[in-house]
C-alpha cells in the first residue's frame, strides 16, 4: 500500500497537536494550583507533612491513572482505532476535569485526579501513532514534533491561566471546556489506512499487550524505548520541581517559584521538541538528533550543579535550558511507535510514555530513600549521582536502539 501523501499542517496533525496541549494543560495543573486547591478543600498550609501527605497522594494516584490508562488505551487503539481512542480519552478526562473543579475532600481529589489519568494516558500515544502512519516518512519527525512542540505549550497555557484567573476551580473547568470544543474538532478527523487494511484480517492479533514480553527481541526494544525517556522526568521530576531547595543549597537564600521554573522549562521543552524534528530531517536519523540533545542535556546538568548556578536568574536559564535540551518526547515516543508493527503501534506509542511517567516515583526511590535517607547524601550529591546514572542508562539504551527515520511502517508483527 503506497502512503498517503497528507501535509504536516493537515487537519489530524493540527487536532492531535491541539488535543495534547489540552493534554499537558490538564496534567501540569494540579503541580500550578496544588497550595491554593489544598488549601481550599481544608489543607493546612502551615502544616508542611499534612501537606506533602495529600499532594502525593492525589500525584500518585494520577500516576496510577496514567499506567493503567496507557495500556488501556493502547490496547484500544489497535484493536478498535486510533480515532476511538482520541475521542474516548479526551471525553473521560474532560468529566474528570468538571468534576475536579468541585472536590470537597482530599479523597475526591485523588479520585478526580485518578480518572483524568486514565484518561490522560491515551492522548499523545494515539495522536503520534495516527500522524505517523498518515504522514510519508521522511516528514513523521516533523509532523510528531509539531505536535509535541504546539501541545506542550499546554503547561504555559495553564501556568497564566491560574495567574490571571486566581481561581483553581475555573482553571479545571476551562480544561473540561477545551475538552469538549477538541471533541467537536474531531468529528472531521480520518482513520489510519494502515489500521483499516490490518483490521480487515482477522488472523492477526492486535492490541495484545503481552505480546511485548513474549519474544526476546521484542522485548528488548520496548524495554530500550522506555529507558531513552528517563531524562525527561528527571529534569522535570527532580531538578525543576525541586528547584527552589537546589537552589538553596546551591547559592543560599533564593525567590525561585518551582512552578514558574516548571513553566520556563515547559517554554523550553516545546521549543526543543519542534526543532529536534528539524533536527531529525536535517541528519536524517532519529538517533543522532536524539545524541545531539542528550549532549546538551549533560552540559545542562554540569551547568545547573556548577558555581555558574549562583542567582535565581541563572536558576531559571538554567531550568530553561535542560527543558530545551530534554525536548525529544516526541522523537523518543514516534522511535518507539516505528519500532512497532501496525498491530501493536499504538499499544507501542500509549504505553511507553506512560511506563516513563510511571518510572518517576523509581527516580525518587533512589534519589530520596537511597541516597539521602539510607546513605545520609545531601540533596546536591543526590541528584548529581542520580543524573549521572540516569544519562549513562540513556545513553546505552540511545547505542543500542535500531535507527527508524526510514523505516516503512506498513508491517505487522507476527
Amino acid at each position: 500500500m503506497t502512503e498517503k501523501k497528507v501535509s504536516v499542517f493537515s487537519l489530524a496533525v493540527v487536532v492531535a497537536a491541539l488535543g495534547y496541549f489540552v493534554d499537558i494543560y490538564d496534567l501540569l495543573l494540579f503541580n500550578i494550583v496544588r497550595e491554593p486547591s489544598l488549601q481550599a478543600i481544608g489543607v493546612e498550609l502551615s502544616d508542611k507533612a499534612q501537606v506533602l501527605v495529600a499532594s502525593t497522594k492525589i500525584i500518585n494516584w494520577q500516576m496510577v491513572g496514567l499506567l493503567i490508562g496507557g495500556i488501556i488505551w493502547g490496547t484500544i487503539g489497535d484493536k478498535r482505532g486510533r480515532l476511538s481512542v482520541l475521542f474516548g480519552s479526551i471525553a473521560l478526562y474532560s468529566v474528570a476535569n468538571f468534576f475536579t473543579a468541585y472536590v470537597q475532600t482530599v479523597d475526591h481529589y485523588a479520585w478526580a485526579r485518578f480518572i483524568a489519568g486514565i484518561g490522560l494516558a491515551g492522548e499523545l500515544g494515539a495522536g503520534i501513532t495516527l500522524v505517523s502512519e498518515l504522514l510519508p516518512k521522511d516528514k513523521r519527525g516533523i509532523g510528531t514534533s509539531l505536535v509535541a512542540g504546539i501541545g506542550l505549550f499546554g503547561a504555559v497555557f495553564a501556568y497564566f491561566i491560574y495567574q490571571v484567573s486566581g481561581d483553581w476551580r475555573l482553571c479545571y473547568k476551562i480544561g473540561g471546556g477545551l475538552g469538549v470544543v477538541l471533541l467537536i474538532l474531531r468529528i472531521s478527523v480520518s482513520e489510519s489506512g494502515m489500521f483499516h487494511a490490518v483490521k480487515q484480517q482477522a488472523h492477526i492479533q492486535r492490541g495484545n499487550f503481552l505480546m511485548f514480553f513474549t519474544n526476546a527481541k521484542r522485548f528488548r526494544k520496548y524495554f530500550l524505548a522506555i529507558l531513552i525517556g528517563l531524562p525527561t522526568w528527571y529534569v522535570i521530576g527532580v531538578l525543576v520541581n525541586l528547584s527552589n531547595r537546589f537552589a538553596r543549597d546551591l547559592y543560599g537564600d533564593n525567590r525561585i517559584d518551582s512552578g514558574k521554573a516548571i513553566m520556563f522549562a515547559y517554554v523550553g521543552i516545546a521549543i526543543g521538541d519542534i526543532l529536534i524534528g528539524l533536527v531529525s530531517q536535517y541528519f536524517k536519523s532519529r538517533k543522532k538528533a536524539l545524541l545531539s540533545f542528550i549532549v546538551l542535556c549533560i552540559a545542562g546538568l554540569i551547568l545547573f550543579f556548577s558555581p555558574f548556578n549562583h542567582t535565581d536568574t541563572s536558576m531559571y536559564a538554567i531550568c530553561t535550558w535542560l527543558g530545551f535540551s530534554t525536548g525529544f518526547w516526541a522523537i523518543f515516543i514516534t522511535m518507539g511507535a516505528e519500532q512497532f508493527g501496525t498491530n501493536l503501534r499504538a499499544t507501542a506509542a500509549t504505553t511507553i510514555p506512560n511506563m516513563v511517567r510511571g518510572a518517576l516515583p523509581l527516580i525518587n526511590l533512589m534519589f530520596l530513600d537511597l541516597f539521602q535517607k539510607s546513605w545520609g547524601w545531601n540533596l546536591l550529591k543526590s541528584g548529581m549521582i542520580t543524573g549521572v546514572i540516569i544519562m549513562g542508562i540513556t545513553l546505552i539504551a540511545v547505542y543500542f536502539t535500531e535507527e527508524t527515520f526510514h523505516k516503512d511502517l506498513n508491517y505487522v508483527e507476527d
